[in-house]
């Protein structure tokens, strides 16, 4: 089995990781129709779905590579590369982007040096972009793992990425 690079930090770990897979898999009784839920399982396992750990799901539920990749390829929840340890969310609903939120994401972008669903070097950040969080109001808004910064304007990006470092 190829590297995982998971949260697990020994090979014992990702061998228990892989044996709870295992069992997750069993207790939903290896049928499709419960798919969706054993990759949800894996990833808040693995914090991602590796290509061993999908290959792992389709020799124990009997499924071709392709019905798996196409459920994962398709729910943008799923997630194919590791995350960053914060995820910082961009707002681009119609408040958010009319009030400035692509400068905002244009100023991290560049700050963080990354583009959208991509994780930083150093595994601190990954970005992506949402419709909406629900701070309209107070537009333009990023979440930042659980926390909402409001009315964030480009030139306060690295102010709000210090609490994070």
């Amino acid at each position: 089995m190829e590297k995982v690079q998971t949260a697990c930090r020994s090979v014992t770990e990702e061998k228990d990781a892989i044996d709870t897979l295992r069992r997750i898999i069993v207790s939903y009784e290896k049928k499709e129709s419960n798919l969706i839920q054993i990759l949800h399982m894996a990833q808040a396992l693995f914090g991602y779905l590796p290509d061993s750990v999908l290959r792992v799901i389709g020799e124990e539920m009997n499924l071709p590579m392709p019905v798996i990749h196409s459920v994962v390829s398709f729910y943008s929840y799923f997630s194919t590369q590791p995350k960053g340890r914060h995820t910082i969310q961009v707002c681009l609903g119609t408040a958010c982007y009319v009030r400035g939120g692509t400068r905002v994401l244009d100023a991290l972008k560049n700050s963080l040096q990354i583009d959208v669903a991509q994780t930083t070097s150093d595994g601190r950040f990954s970005l992506e972009v949402k419709r909406c969080i629900g701070s309209c109001g107070l537009a333009p808004a990023i979440r930042i793992d659980q926390t909402v910064h409001k009315r964030v304007n480009p030139t306060r990006i690295d102010e709000i990425l210090d609490l994070y470092r």
